[in-house]
């Protein structure tokens, strides 16, 4: 048997097994290796099916060789593999890490169902970028949300059961959106596989139900997505959750839903549907500056890091979504990026603050004053971190604004180009609140000597800080890809 031609079903399989092994095996160290070892081979499977993509296009897998529309069909396409790259990248690098995070926020009996709910929102998070279903989409996301319920309730802070409960109930909503817009779908397209339906809809474009769908579906995404002000989970979320879960949900959980948002605007719509019969481009766009200016304002006023970069994320999904609402391949390239760039930078943020946690036993303000001194590297990561939130060249952040200022001064709005850097201003203000608490600061009376931070976590956090340099430096994959994507995505337009 060739295994090459199965690698889109073992994408999934393979941590989809790991999980309940991590349940028989029990012992936390074994848990750890079975989760750890299934990450790096979706990582393989990933980057190898990214490789097959560019070199020969799109690839097409019928489960069980049932021909679409009848059969469920795996699909990967310039997008879905750049989704799976990161996604595997991020849960191959966050799970070493996740070891000695743990130990300090998670009590020791309930380690191994860490590492079993990990690898489900792992299944859940790549089966959604991979299918080619709509109703499997909507599967895959529920595998992935119920995973993260639990994730989040597992922090030692009962206020993260609080969190958890707030996700659930608007998390439970969105989804429900989401599939009385795919059900809306079918019932006038007669298809649930993406691509068949974007052959068939043409037929009854601007009808009543498919324009209902498109609100359904435009609403629920966004919920899951956490864009303004239908944000209110994400803060609590990212705060109370274990740092190692907060950094794999930054990284990518709201990216996958960016990408959900993307493949029914560009795959089933297209443009005359979204941009053309609703106004869902001005919509966007005021939502996208609303999330930009308020988000990162109330940022600046948190007194807890880990909260103040949850904030940060919703003005960071802002960007994203400005991008897509430029309607253009530039605007795209910049959503895309971002999604990548924005994924890499938070999860570095998150994995340092972890690192804090551990050694300086919080993250609120005044426990990280002097931080510099104590944890100069760890420090000096989160202010190179900062930087990529606020586009300083060299970063990775860097390159997604300007494609968004090149994308709005084609469309010569040159006000949109003033109030993205506007925006960046208030992300400097933000993070010049832990420059001057780490570097300007003395420290708390009775804090004392900061230990070491363990190898296990200094190593990967190492790596993640170090991508926020390097792709700022070089373009190659994330543009690249994302120009990839772009032009299939606005190619498909109708």
């Amino acid at each position: 048997m060739n295994l090459n031609q199965h690698l889109p079903a073992l994408q999934v399989v393979v941590p989809l097994i790991a999980a309940p092994l991590t349940v028989l095996l029990r012992r936390r160290s074994l848990a750890f290796a079975v989760a750890t070892a299934a990450s790096w081979v979706a990582l393989a499977i990933a980057v190898t099916l990214w490789l097959q993509v560019a070199d020969r296009g799109v690839i097409s897998y019928a489960i069980g060789n049932w021909p679409a529309p009848w059969g469920i069909e795996y699909r990967v396409d310039p997008l879905s593999a750049f989704m799976l790259v990161l996604v595997s990248a991020v849960a191959a690098i966050v799970l070493p890490y996740s070891r000695a995070s743990i130990e300090a926020e998670v009590p020791a009996e309930q380690h191994y169902l860490f590492y079993t709910m990990f690898t489900l929102c792992l299944t859940g998070l790549l089966g959604i970028a991979i299918t080619g279903d709509a109703f499997n989409i909507f599967v895959f996301l529920e595998v992935s949300s119920l995973s993260t319920y639990v994730l989040i309730a597992l922090g030692r802070d009962r206020r993260a059961l609080v969190a958890s409960y707030q996700y659930l109930i608007m998390g439970t909503i969105g989804a429900t959106f989401i599939v009385i817009g795919i059900g809306l779908l079918y019932l006038m397209t007669g298809t649930l596989n993406l691509a068949d339906m974007g052959r068939r809809i043409g037929a009854v474009q601007g009808t009543r139900p498919v324009l209902a769908a498109l609100a359904f579906i435009t609403v629920g995404v966004s919920l899951k997505l956490a864009l303004f002000p239908l944000h209110q989970w994400l803060p609590n979320a990212y705060a109370y959750a274990p740092s190692t879960v907060s950094a794999f949900l930054a990284a990518t959980a709201t990216k996958v839903a960016v990408y959900v948002l993307l493949r029914f605007y560009f795959t089933v719509f297209g443009s005359s549907q979204v941009f053309g019969k609703l106004p869902m481009q001005e919509a966007m766009l005021l939502l996208a500056l609303a999330g930009m200016f308020a988000a990162s304002t109330i940022a600046i006023f948190q007194t807890d890091l880990k909260r103040l970069f949850a904030y940060s994320s919703i003005g960071q999904i802002g960007y994203i979504i400005l991008g897509l609402s430029y309607g253009s391949t530039t605007g795209l390239v910049a959503t895309i990026v971002h999604l990548f760039n924005h994924g890499v930078t938070k999860g570095a943020i998150f994995m340092l603050l972890g690192a804090v946690t551990v050694v300086a036993g919080g993250t609120r303000l005044a426990q990280v004053q002097g931080l510099g001194k104590r944890m100069p590297l760890t420090s000096l990561g989160i202010v190179l971190c900062g930087f990529s939130l606020i586009g300083v060249p060299g970063t990775a952040g860097f390159v997604s604004k300007w494609y968004l200022i090149l994308a709005a001064i084609e469309k010569e709005q040159w006000w949109l180009v003033f109030l993205i850097v506007t925006s960046s201003l208030l992300a400097a203000a933000y993070v010049w609140r832990f420059v001057d608490a780490a570097y300007f600061r003395e420290p708390r009376a009775g804090t004392g000597e900061a230990r070491a931070v363990p190898w296990s976590m200094g190593l990967p956090t190492a790596l993640l800080v170090a991508a926020t340099v390097y792709f700022g430096l070089d373009t190659t994959f994330t543009v690249g890809s994302a120009s990839q994507a772009a032009a299939l995505l606005m190619g498909g337009l109708r």
